[in-house]
């Protein structure tokens, strides 16, 4: 636990922050752990790169854990809500799963810091406990997406489908961490059909 983490001090509802000031913490925390694990970061340090008092960030998010969570919650719901704008109008199934996949490549690619927080300061077991690890609406459209493809027949139904989107979400993962680690010297978008067939090829049904 963080040596400036306060014990259970009520936080206000973070609507009532000026949106610019959340969005000076949410690019400060985005900026600082993603350089760094979350244990090397102190909260001042946030505070003053969002040009904040530490007691607002007391105020509104009570802890280190609750912050960084909060923030990360905030850029999955941007790739959630990209991912939904997308799928819009396309009716052919694997297309729609081609389209997943590119635009969590995409995602990524044009947001390599939120990767990088992802892959140094989140710690699963402290996730876990934060209301918004399960994070419904970003799951749940792979779920849907999956289901769709089972209901069709064309998805393999050897396994359960939360399988399935461990499988692809490992997959992306992987790919997602290397192309940080390696540089990001092509866009990781390149290959994404190349990429996706492999996959496509994993999880369909044999015809």
């Amino acid at each position: 636990m963080d040596g400036e983490t306060k014990e259970a001090l009520p936080t206000m509802d973070r609507s009532q922050l000026e949106p610019a000031t959340r969005v000076r913490i949410e690019q400060a925390v985005l900026n600082i752990f993603s350089e760094r694990e979350f244990h090397r970061v102190g909260l001042i340090e946030v505070a003053r790169g969002a040009n904040v008092s530490l007691q607002t960030i007391y105020k509104y998010y009570g802890s280190k854990e609750a912050l960084m969570f909060s923030c990360l919650d905030t850029w999955l719901d941007l790739l959630t809500a990209r991912m939904i704008d997308h799928l819009q109008g396309i009716e052919d199934y694997k297309e729609r799963f081609r389209k997943v996949f590119w635009v969590m490549l995409d995602f990524f690619e044009k947001n390599p810091k939120v990767a990088q927080l992802i892959m140094s300061s989140v710690y699963v077991n402290t996730w876990r406990k934060q209301g918004n690890y399960e994070n419904p609406l970003l799951f749940s459209t792979f779920i849907r997406v999956l289901g769709e493809g089972r209901a069709k027949g064309v998805l393999t139904d050897e396994v359960d489908e939360k399988v399935l989107l461990d499988y692809i979400l490992g997959v992306i993962a992987r790919l997602v961490q290397m192309y940080i680690h390696r540089g990001q010297r092509e866009p990781l978008t390149q290959q994404a059909n190349v990429l996706f067939e492999m996959v496509w090829r994993a999880i369909s049904k044999p015809e």
